[in-house]
C-alpha cells in the first residue's frame, strides 16, 4: 500500500466512525461495480440509503476535498448506486438515495477536520 492509499484508507474509517456517531448504519465499504468505479461507504440513515464518496486531503494540498465532486462524479456515483440496489439484494429504500460527501483535511498540526455535506448530488 502507497502513501496516497494508506491515506484514503485513513479516511475512510474516520468517516466511517463519523457516520456511525451520527447514527447511520453502515453497509458495506470499497463497493465495487465492474468498470464503473467504486462506492467509498454505502450506509442506511433511516429509510434512506446513502452513498457516500470520502475525500481526505493533507493541509495545503490540491483543492479542499468539498469541492471533489463535480457534476461528472455526481453522475457516476448515481449509476453507482443503482447498480448496489440492483446487486446488493436490498429492496429499494423508501426514502430514496441520497449522496453524501465526507471530506476530511489533515492539517500539520492538530487533528483531522471532518465535514460531511448531505445531498451533495
Amino acid at each position: 500500500m502507497n502513501k496516497t492509499q494508506a491515506l484514503g484508507r485513513y479516511g475512510e474509517e474516520l468517516a466511517t466512525r463519523r457516520l456511525l456517531a451520527a447514527g447511520m448504519q453502515i453497509l458495506a465499504r470499497n463497493w465495487r461495480c465492474g468498470r464503473t468505479g467504486e462506492i467509498d461507504i454505502v450506509a442506511r440513515d433511516g429509510d434512506t440509503l446513502v452513498v457516500c464518496e470520502v475525500k481526505t486531503r493533507r493541509d495545503g494540498t490540491y483543492e479542499h476535498p468539498m469541492a471533489a465532486v463535480t457534476p461528472r462524479k455526481a453522475e457516476r456515483l448515481r449509476r453507482l448506486a443503482a447498480c448496489w440496489v440492483d446487486r446488493s439484494g436490498v429492496p429499494a429504500p423508501a426514502g430514496g438515495i441520497r449522496i453524501d460527501l465526507v471530506g476530511i483535511v489533515l492539517p500539520r498540526r492538530g487533528g483531522p477536520v471532518l465535514s460531511h455535506a448531505q445531498g451533495v448530488a
